[in-house]
C-alpha cells in the first residue's frame, strides 16, 4: 500500500485526544475536498510503496501502544485488513480514520468517521471533473450505517460555516442511532486564527445542542505541519 509518512505525535482530535500516536498515513483518496490539509495524500499524492510487513516494522520501532491508520482514505487499500490485523495480534489499539463512503472488513478499536458535507466540494468552475464525482461518492448511508453498527465509533464534522451546523442536523435526523455523545464538531481551518474565529460561534452552538466540540489541537501544538 503506498504511504505518505509513518511517524509518532500526540492524537489532537477527538476522543483520545493527547494520546501519544503512532500515525501510519496512506496516499490515496476517492474525494477531493476544498479544505484538505493534506493534499500530499488526495490532490497531489505522495508516498512509497511499502509491504504489510515493513509498515509493520516502522510502526513497532516507535514506542506508542496506539496506532492511527489514516489518509487520505486508508479503506481504499485492501492491505488495510492484514495490517489492522497483525497490529491488534500485537497488541495495539488500532484507530481507522475514514470519510466512511468505503467499508473493508478490518479490525478497530475505535472508528473515526469524518463524514463530508456538500459544501466541501471542490470548485465546480476549477475542477468539474472532480467536482461532480466528489458530490456523487461523498455520502454513503449504507456504509456509515454498517461502521456504527460494526465498531465502537466516533464522528467528526469540519464545521467552517453555520450553514454546516444546518447540513449536521439534517445529518443526525438521517441517522437517529448515533450517539450524540460521540458526535464532535471541529472547526475548519490551518491556523490558530482561523480555529479560533469559527470556535467563537462553533462552541456554545454545541452546547446548545448536546453536541461535542473539538479543538484541532495538533495546530495549536505545532501548527499546519506534516509528520505531526
Amino acid at each position: 500500500m503506498r504511504i505518505a509518512e509513518i511517524y509518532q505525535s500526540l492524537q489532537g482530535e477527538g476522543r483520545l485526544t493527547g494520546t501519544d500516536s503512532v500515525f501510519v498515513r496512506t496516499s490515496g483518496c476517492n474525494l477531493r475536498c476544498w479544505f484538505c490539509d493534506t493534499p500530499h495524500t488526495s490532490w497531489e499524492p505522495e508516498g512509497r510503496d511499502l509491504s504489510v510487513e515493513e509498515i509493520v516494522e516502522q510502526v513497532a520501532a516507535l514506542p506508542s501502544r496506539h496506532v492511527v491508520l489514516t489518509g487520505g482514505e486508508p479503506m481504499l487499500h485492501a492491505e488495510l485488513i492484514p495490517l489492522s490485523t497483525v497490529l491488534r495480534d500485537a497488541g495495539r489499539h488500532v484507530t481507522i480514520e475514514t470519510a466512511g463512503t468505503l467499508t473493508l472488513p478490518v479490525h478497530a478499536d475505535l472508528m473515526s468517521i469524518s463524514p463530508k458535507f456538500s459544501s466541501s466540494a471542490p470548485d465546480v468552475g476549477h475542477h468539474p471533473d472532480w467536482h461532480g464525482r466528489h458530490q456523487l461518492s461523498r455520502h454513503r448511508p449504507n456504509v456509515i450505517r454498517e461502521l456504527i453498527r460494526q465498531y465502537d465509533y466516533q464522528v467528526k464534522f469540519v464545521i467552517d460555516s453555520p450553514d454546516d451546523c444546518d447540513e449536521t442536523q439534517r445529518y443526525l435526523a438521517e441517522f437517529p442511532n448515533l450517539d450524540r455523545g460521540r458526535v464532535y464538531l471541529m472547526p475548519q481551518g490551518t491556523s490558530v486564527d482561523d480555529l479560533r474565529r469559527i470556535q467563537h460561534w462553533l462552541d456554545p452552538y454545541c452546547r446548545r445542542h448536546q453536541l461535542q466540540y473539538c479543538p484541532r489541537q495538533q495546530i495549536e501544538w505545532f501548527g499546519n505541519l506534516r509528520g505531526t
